[in-house]
């Protein structure tokens, strides 16, 4: 019986690279000169810290970071959860971006009614943080595989380990 996996996953090689594009993009810009302005990853707790002098300043961050990500993988600002912003010694600021990995549990189920409601003849089943779909036929799935990157566009899915 045909089937493939629905997942998302983080790539920390791009996410990481991208951080360093965009800190010495900061550190060679005129308006950021002398400011506290500068990015860091967490690899361990799937974070990114934004840190600034003002909120203004996290915004033009921000406006770095996320086309930089973009060029090394599509939709992966999508991916990205703001925490609030914190006033930190005085006058800085910092942001905490956190990086979602896995299709969580609310997703899982909307992609499951969508596909239900379709009519379309597959079985989809949770794994953890990822989905299987089965069915009959290759055509089949590949019109869920549609279907589901035209209604869920909000989070970035991979669809991959097609099998027959």
């Amino acid at each position: 019986m045909p089937s493939f996996d629905i997942t998302s996953k983080a790539n920390l090689e791009n996410i990481k690279n991208a951080v360093d594009v965009s800190m010495r993009m900061i550190v060679n810009r005129y308006d950021f000169k002398g400011t506290s302005a500068k990015i860091s990853l967490n690899e361990d707790e799937m974070k990114i810290e934004l840190n600034a002098d003002s909120e203004f300043q996290i915004d033009q961050i921000k406006d770095i970071l996320f086309p930089a990500m973009e060029k090394k993988e599509p939709d992966s600002s999508k991916r990205m959860s703001p925490e609030n912003i914190e006033t930190v010694s005085g006058n800085k600021v910092k942001q905490s971006l956190s990086i979602r990995s896995g299709i969580s549990m609310e997703l899982s189920k909307e992609i499951i009614k969508t596909v239900k409601d379709s009519k379309i003849k597959v079985q989809c089943s949770i794994q953890g943080d990822e989905l299987r779909v089965k069915g009959s036929k290759r055509d089949t799935l590949q019109d869920c595989i549609s279907l589901i990157k035209a209604k869920h566009n909000e989070f970035p899915l991979n669809f991959g380990n097609f099998r027959d």
